[in-house]
Formats: C-alpha cells, sequence, structure tokens
C-alpha cells in the first residue's frame, strides 16, 4: 500500500486580490516535483473568487474538468454555446476533448463564491468536447457518487474514475470500496476531521491511498469529504 498526505498547510498557494487559491498539486506558478499528480489525477485546487470577478475566456484540451461549488454560485460560459450558473449542491463536468474555450466568474456581486476544480486525464484523447452538470442530494453517513464512467444517475466522464461526496455525522463509520482493482483513491476533506486509511485529516487535508481496495472513514466531528478513485497509470 502506498500513502501519500497532503496537510492544508502545505499547499500551493496564489493570492491576485480578486483569486485566493490553494493548489494540491502543482499548478501555475507552484511547481513541486513531488506533487505533480496522483495517478490520472492531476488538478486540484480551492479558489475562493471575489464578487464579480473571476477567469476569462482560456482554452483547454484533453482534460476532464470538474467543477464543484461549495459557497455561492458561478457562472459559466464555453465556446460550445453553454452559458450556465452551478450552485452549491451541483456538481459540473466538461471534457475538454480536441478543444474548448470557456470563462468562469463569481455570479454574485456581493458575496464571495468558493469552488473545488479538478482536471482528470482522459481515458481517450480528442474527444468531441462536451458539458453536463446536475444538483444532487448528498445524504448523511454514505457515499453519494457523483462522477462515473458507468452510472446514468451520475455525470459522466471519459475515464475509468469515479467521485463520491461522503457525509458522516461524528462518531460514524464508513467503508469505501474501489470500483476497479488498480485504481487508486485520494480523499479531500472538505469540511470536519475524520480518520481515513488509519490517518488523521482535517479540514482541507487530502491523503492519495493506491494498493487497497477498501478504505475505512471515522469521523471525528461532523465531516464532508471529496472521494476521488482514480486509475493509477
Amino acid at each position: 500500500m502506498n500513502i501519500v498526505l497532503h496537510k492544508a498547510a502545505t499547499r500551493g498557494t496564489a493570492n491576485f486580490g480578486w483569486l485566493d487559491s490553494k493548489h494540491t498539486f502543482s499548478f501555475g506558478h507552484y511547481y513541486d516535483q513531488d506533487r505533480i499528480q496522483f495517478g490520472a489525477l492531476r488538478v486540484l485546487n480551492d479558489d475562493i473568487v471575489e464578487p464579480g470577478y473571476g477567469f476569462g475566456t482560456h482554452p483547454h484540451d484533453n482534460m476532464e474538468i470538474v467543477s464543484i461549488p461549495l459557497v455561492g454560485t458561478l457562472a459559466h460560459k464555453d465556446s460550445t454555446g453553454n452559458e450556465k450558473t452551478i450552485q452549491t449542491g451541483e456538481v459540473q463536468i466538461m471534457s475538454a476533448g480536441t478543444g474548448l474555450t470557456h470563462s468562469e466568474y463569481n455570479h454574485s456581486k456581493t458575496e464571495r463564491v468558493n469552488f473545488l476544480q479538478v482536471w482528470v486525464l482522459p481515458k481517450q484523447r480528442n474527444i468531441t468536447p462536451r458539458y453536463d452538470q446536475r444538483f444532487f442530494d448528498f445524504k448523511q453517513n454514505a457515499f453519494t457518487t457523483v462522477v462515473a464512467p458507468d452510472n446514468e444517475q451520475t455525470l459522466w466522464i471519459n475515464q475509468d474514475a469515479w467521485f463520491s461526496i461522503g457525509k458522516l455525522e461524528a462518531g460514524k463509520e464508513l467503508t469505501y470500496s474501489a470500483h476497479q482493482s488498480g485504481n487508486g483513491v485520494y480523499v479531500f476533506v472538505i469540511e470536519g476531521a475524520a480518520e481515513i486509511g488509519g490517518h488523521q485529516l482535517e479540514k482541507r487535508d487530502g491523503v492519495g491511498i493506491a494498493g487497497e481496495e477498501v478504505i475505512s472513514f471515522k469521523a471525528t466531528s461532523d465531516t464532508m469529504a471529496l472521494v476521488m478513485e482514480v486509475p493509477m497509470r
């Protein structure tokens, strides 16, 4: 079993006034040769954007991009004709494929937006770009699958990857079983604190576990965590 532990305070940072971003993996001006990716998981950014600001139109290709608003609402516009808002409780996915451009802004003129953006390397390159979003009811003391390659009740991803949101009340325990042999699991604690795979994690800590198909969770306070299962090669 291989384990990587990333404490919240060790993440890369970028602050441009309108944007306060924390990078779990190398991104932009932040580079750490030991934190390039975890298997197919390439980017995990924790972004806070000031009211009325955001990311202007920019290109992507051959990447699976998942956005999860934690607080507030995002405004999205892309070159495939989608112009949407994404609210807390919703999850958005975009297959950049052969290439597209898009922009993301804080939809509010008065309140900050905090969202996670996750990049996953694709299984098949140069597919037709696609976009989808969906609202989920995150159930207590359970994992709610939000992204999968094989489940019509979730958002489809061009990779053998599964994303779930786990919500646990203090003292509750769960186990997560990998969907595919050889995949690794990276867990990011959004809120609260939990013992995960034998490691104590606090808010915004992350742990990647490879070579173990069943992972234990025990919440030491009310906890919400993002579980990302990805191929390791």
